[in-house]
């Protein structure tokens, strides 16, 4: 059986058919799967599709990091380009778009710049296999190392043991660590007394010779960073030294603190002292009142002046009573405190009368005296009946005074050798006035 022609025109079309719809199929084309960078430099995704269409694409760009969900970075659509904050002046396309060349360049990368970057394309008119609008490309941008920090832990004296410490803060891949000792010839050191991921160096028994720098490289295939320090190996005495002064000093300054806080307290208690002796002090506005100075009779201790009651005080030195009688208004009590023989003084009318407090009697008692004015000695009986005396002008007359009997071997010089104590009476003159 043969084929008729028109069957050869059905399956030239069927054939021409296929052609075409292979040809119209979109594809994202990736140049290299994997990109490596050090950090701070530029790299560039090399990424473009094909296409029967001649329409423009969208075109956005992702990238995913370790552990978390892919963030969108780039997208271009009708025209239009919006790059994401933390790639804003670092990302942009290699072309100028619309273009089937759709490869972007990242600027200054940084150590976040490390991912997976999706690219998705989508074409009017055309269609796409499975996953053929889609191009992938991990990147990796390395870090290098930071400067390192070096240490020394323990105690440099002869026979002990210290250990060297070297870490960097930052480097991507994890940095690798070594040691050497700076000399003529440099020493190189290796494990166990090197640790190349802790970047440790242990030494023991230290002796003089390990006196010197020591230098740490931290190295890994973005770059190399040192740091260096220098170790003195002295004796413990020498360091039991050091040790004492510093202590010794701390010591000598809290005691100097003290001193100073001290000496300050006590100068603010002085003060506090002085400022309050001035305010309790009491100021005295006028000097004291002076005794006056009477003009004495001779060897006499009672003075009577422009008849008022004065008195001056006795001398200690017992003289002998004078040789005039004493006043009328004056009465002397003995040694033992008697005062037999005396009367009190005439009623003074409406006055009142004065009289002088009484001793209690004792065996050994003496009468007093009174002196007249003449300076003898004499006794009047007083009359019984005060009221039998004439009055005159309704006012009472004073009764006569009653002469003392006094013995004769009792005399003044004897009385005060005998320890009386001539006491002032206070008595009314005549003309009612005290004397």
């Amino acid at each position: 059986m043969g084929i008729t022609a028109g069957s050869w025109l059905v399956l030239l079309g069927s054939l021409h058919w296929l052609i075409n719809l292979s040809s119209a199929l979109l594809e994202v084309h990736v140049e290299q799967k994997s990109v490596t960078a050090v950090q701070g430099q530029g790299i560039t995704l090399l990424v473009w599709y094909s296409s029967s269409s001649e329409d423009k694409p969208y075109i956005t760009w992702y990238i995913q990091r370790a552990q978390t969900e892919q963030v969108q970075i780039l997208k271009y659509i009708d025209g239009e380009i919006d790059v994401a904050s933390d790639f804003k002046d670092r990302l942009s396309f290699a072309h100028q778009m619309p273009a089937k060349d759709i490869s972007i360049i990242i600027n200054r990368t940084q150590a976040t710049d490390s991912g997976q970057y999706r690219c998705y394309v989508n074409v009017r008119n055309d269609n796409s296999v499975g996953s053929g609008n889609i191009g992938v490309i991990n990147v990796s941008i390395q870090v290098p190392p930071s400067k390192p920090t070096c240490q020394i832990h323990g105690n440099s004296y002869i026979g002990a043991n210290v250990t060297l410490s070297c870490k960097s803060s930052s480097g991507d891949p994890v940095p690798n660590y070594s040691w050497i000792k700076k000399a003529s010839v440099n020493v190189v050191y290796f494990p166990p007394a090197l640790d190349s991921v802790k970047g440790t160096l242990t030494l023991t028994n230290l002796t003089s010779d390990n006196t010197g720098t020591y230098v740490c490289t931290s190295k890994n295939i973005a770059g190399v960073a040192e740091c260096n320090i220098t170790m003195e190996v002295t004796s413990s005495s020498r360091t039991a030294i050091i040790v004492g002064a510093v202590v010794g000093t701390i010591v000598g300054l809290c005691c100097l603190a003290l001193l100073c806080a001290v000496l300050v307290y006590l100068y603010r208690r002085e003060i506090k002292e002085s400022q309050d002796e001035v305010e309790n002090d009491i100021k005295e506005d006028a000097p004291a009142p002076k005794t006056l100075t009477w003009t004495k009779g001779n060897e006499s201790d009672l003075v009577f002046k422009n008849g008022t009651l004065s008195s001056v005080n006795s001398n200690r030195d017992h003289k002998p009573y004078p040789s005039k009688s004493p006043s009328d208004t004056t009465s002397i009590n003995t040694a033992a405190g008697s005062n037999v023989g005396y009367n009190p003084p005439p009623y003074m009318g409406d006055r009142g009368r004065v009289t002088t407090p009484t001793p209690s009697l004792s065996s050994q008692s003496l009468p007093s005296y009174m002196a007249a004015p003449n300076g003898n000695y004499y006794s009047t009986a007083v009359p019984s009946n005060r009221s039998a005396l004439p009055k005159t002008n309704g006012v009472d007359h004073p009764a006569p005074r009653k002469e003392l009997n006094i013995a004769s071997g009792v005399t003044p010089s004897n009385l005060v050798r005998m320890g009386a104590v001539p006491v002032m009476v206070p008595a009314q003159s005549q003309a009612g006035s005290l004397v």
